[in-house]
């Protein structure tokens, strides 16, 4: 059987970081995703994804992001039920991670107007990239290899192989 997930995404509020009775960290966010078609209006309509990461991995998640962070996760999709107070059955599916990337730079996050609104205001994939590029272009100039939109110029004497 197969059930892998990898998602591309934002923070939609900060990492909710706990630990269980015997002092395991979970960590538990929803990531906006925004879906490859456009909606009959075009807009890009948006999902939100439940996710919850552990151990260790949940503590470093936690503290190197925040509402907004771009992140790419891989894991599992996981189905649990519980009884609420009411004593009415719950379902909850959720992706469990198990591998994480930053995408963009603190500093570039920080700076970032994405920082500043609600991942569901999101623009498209395309406008996210070249904003990214843009902010990272000026905060960091003298970078050989920013993207700039004019092609790099490497020669075979160049590579290391």
């Amino acid at each position: 059987m197969l059930n892998s997930v990898a998602l591309t995404g934002r923070l939609t509020k900060p990492v909710d970081l706990r630990y269980t009775q015997s002092g395991t960290a979970i960590g538990s966010f929803t990531i906006a995703v925004d879906r490859q078609f456009r909606s009959a209006n075009g807009e890009r309509e948006t999902d939100f994804i439940n996710c919850a990461i552990w151990r260790k991995s949940a503590e470093n998640f936690a503290n190197f992001t925040h509402k907004g962070s771009l992140v790419g996760i891989e894991g599992h999709i996981q189905t649990r039920t519980y009884d609420n107070a009411q004593g009415q059955r719950v379902y909850v599916t959720e992706v469990i991670v198990e591998n994480f990337a930053l995408l963009e730079s603190r500093q570039t996050s920080q700076n970032s107007p994405k920082s500043q609104q609600t991942a569901n205001a999101s623009a498209t994939a395309t406008t996210n990239a070249s904003q990214t590029a843009s902010n990272t272009s000026r905060a960091n100039t003298t970078d050989p290899f920013a993207n700039n939109g004019q092609p790099i110029d490497i020669r075979d004497d160049d590579l290391p192989f």
